[in-house]
């Protein structure tokens, strides 16, 4: 049989796991393709592909972010081919079998839950008896009548052949991200959770991850990111696990986890801080919400205080960069009340937080029981919520203006001076900051055509110019600071007009190459001469002491100079401000 499995993954960096156990537990009795896209491939170039390679049976792997695109290549195949034998497995279709029977006709066959065993079972029977009710876990039609048959026991994770191996894959082991799993499995039962409805966790050997990690790493990965949904539920596994990768790591390699903060000890933490070297993994955590009644509506139970003591002690740390996780529409959550957890979780400052919205997936106690807060939600995958018994959707709808600019002006830290200026000074909270933003953002019709960076700079302007002017000229000077910082490179032209005249500029230029040391020891130990200064540095007149802003983070209105050194090998910025004694020009 010509055998292949396939997946859209979301982006054409991400890899799919799941096939790839698939194939090595068949390997060798069975030669299996894989054939990854991606959902924003035309459907038309996929069906053409895999017809080209005339296949016996298609598998496809299944998840919320793929099935309505994968429905739509099934359907095409089968009008193509009709003998062509179709698998599904994964998370969305292994609930409410009996209905994707229903919905996908060009599916001849459903493996529920793990499919290693399962899939290559199937396998056998297609090419041998075809007896299929010897299978356990798989759902198919039979002489017009619906057969779904329980899954068998779990599978041993350690008689499991690795899926880290394959040759095809290792070409490409640097421009994508590598997924691995050490453990399935969540001890814990968030009722908007798949992983909550398998009980306990399971670990794979663990000699062997380390084996294949060094595999990995020796042939060119470079994000290698766990997928166990608490990476950090046994302390002991953990700390073997950041040692053997502090001790083994590679140049450039980054390792990111899910973690649960709340259970973390200071002491897992401390060791980090002290022995991983910058830059070497990175945390997410799933914070969901902050308002403890909602928590033990869905079964989460969550000690903030224990999570900020963690996020607090990582970022002090500044070794591992954090990503926080909410969940706006979550039962009990109204508008009010979210508002104080963005807050709450703000006030922590994340490198990157992530505004998601309750998606009621298959399975999970929160869909069943969905009555209970009168939810309506999307029919299609991924069944996003459009609200609740007090979550309104135009309530939602505003959240979804304050996920917008969270993402393009926080998440991305192009304007973190400014920013910090304006949640801590100018507006009440920061929610407030990103949900006014938001709302003038939506109403300008930005969120239909696409920017730059400068546009970013010059919409923030535009809004603060109609909401805040009396702040406006303070925010700028800030804005200045946020763009030079974030060059890596010296711009042919900033957004601005320039505040200094030729003359201006001259005599300032020509006081720092007699004086270097004006600009503090660290300016002076670059040596810039006359045409050095003049190429690659900037000037630009603030109505703030920068000196004092870049030692003590206050605004002191008194004007100064700011010159940005830009290197030439496009290693970025330095800023160096200049004292406001010395200043005649302005």
């Amino acid at each position: 049989m010509n055998i292949i499995i396939s997946t859209l993954n979301a982006k054409y960096i991400h890899t799919s796991l799941s096939i790839r156990y698939l194939k090595a537990y068949a390997q060798p009795d069975y030669e299996v393709q894989l054939a990854e896209y991606t959902i924003k491939d035309p459907i038309m170039n996929i069906v053409g592909d895999l017809h080209s390679k005339k296949p016996d049976v298609v598998g496809f792997s299944c998840y919320i972010w793929n099935i309505e695109e994968t429905m739509k290549v099934i359907a095409m195949l089968k009008k193509i081919n009709p003998e062509l034998i179709i698998i599904l497995g994964g998370p969305e279709v292994t609930y409410d079998v009996n209905e994707w029977l229903d919905q996908i006709p060009g599916a001849d066959f459903i493996v529920m839950g793990e499919g290693e065993v399962t899939f290559k079972s199937l396998l056998s029977e297609i090419e041998g008896s075809q007896d299929y009710k010897r299978i356990g876990g798989i759902a198919y039609r039979e002489d017009g009548k619906k057969i779904i048959q329980p899954q068998n026991g779990k599978v041993d994770l350690k008689s499991l052949p690795t899926p880290y191996r394959l040759e095809e894959d290792r070409r490409d082991l640097s421009k994508r991200v590598t997924y691995i799993e050490t453990s399935r499995g969540c001890p814990f039962s968030c009722q908007f959770c798949l992983s909550s409805i398998e009980v306990g966790v399971r670990y794979f050997d663990r000699e062997k991850i380390k084996e294949d990690i060094r595999y990995l790493m020796n042939n060119g990965a470079k994000t290698i990111k766990f997928v166990d949904r608490t990476f950090n539920i046994s302390r002991s596994y953990a700390m073997d696990m950041f040692q053997f990768l502090i001790d083994e790591h590679q140049p450039g390699v980054v390792f990111q986890f899910e973690i649960t903060a709340d259970i973390m000890r200071p002491e897992v933490i401390q060791f980090l801080n002290d022995k991983a070297p910058a830059g070497l993994f990175r945390f997410e955590i799933g914070v969901q919400s902050t308002n403890d009644h909602t928590n033990d509506l869905v079964m989460r139970r969550q000690n903030f205080e224990k999570l900020t003591r963690t996020v607090t002690m990582v970022k002090e740390g500044k070794k591992i960069d954090q990503h926080l996780d909410l969940i706006a529409g979550l039962p009990e959550e109204d508008y009010l009340t979210f508002k104080k957890t963005f807050n709450d979780v703000f006030a922590l400052r994340p490198e990157e937080m992530q505004l998601g919205f309750l998606k009621m997936l298959r399975g999970t106690g929160l869909r069943i029981r969905a009555d209970e807060h009168r939810y309506i939600y999307s029919e299609h995958a991924p069944y996003e919520i459009l609200g609740n018994n007090v979550l309104s959707f135009d309530d939602i709808v505003r959240i979804k203006q304050v996920e917008d600019v969270l993402e393009k002006y926080w998440n991305d830290h192009r304007m973190d001076h400014a920013t910090e200026y304006l949640v801590n000074t100018v507006f009440q909270s920061p929610f407030d900051f990103f949900q006014a933003f938001g709302t003038f953002w939506d109403q300008q019709g930005w969120s239909r055509i696409g920017h730059q960076l400068e546009d970013l700079f010059k919409r923030l302007l535009q809004f603060l110019a109609f909401r805040e002017p009396s702040q406006l000229e303070t925010i700028t000077g800030l804005m200045k600071l946020d763009y030079f910082n974030n060059q890596k490179f010296k711009p042919r032209k900033p957004w601005w007009e320039p505040s200094l005249d030729k003359q201006g500029r001259k005599e300032i230029y020509d006081a720092i190459l007699s004086e270097p040391e004006l600009l503090g020891d660290k300016y002076s130990a670059l040596g810039l001469n006359e045409k050095e200064i003049h190429k690659h540095t900037l000037l630009e007149a603030l109505p703030f002491d920068l000196g004092i802003y870049l030692t003590e983070g206050t605004i002191i209105e008194k004007p100064s100079i700011m010159l940005t050194y830009f290197d030439p090998g496009g290693n970025g910025s330095k800023v160096f401000a200049m004292p406001d004694s010395r200043i005649s020009v302005l």
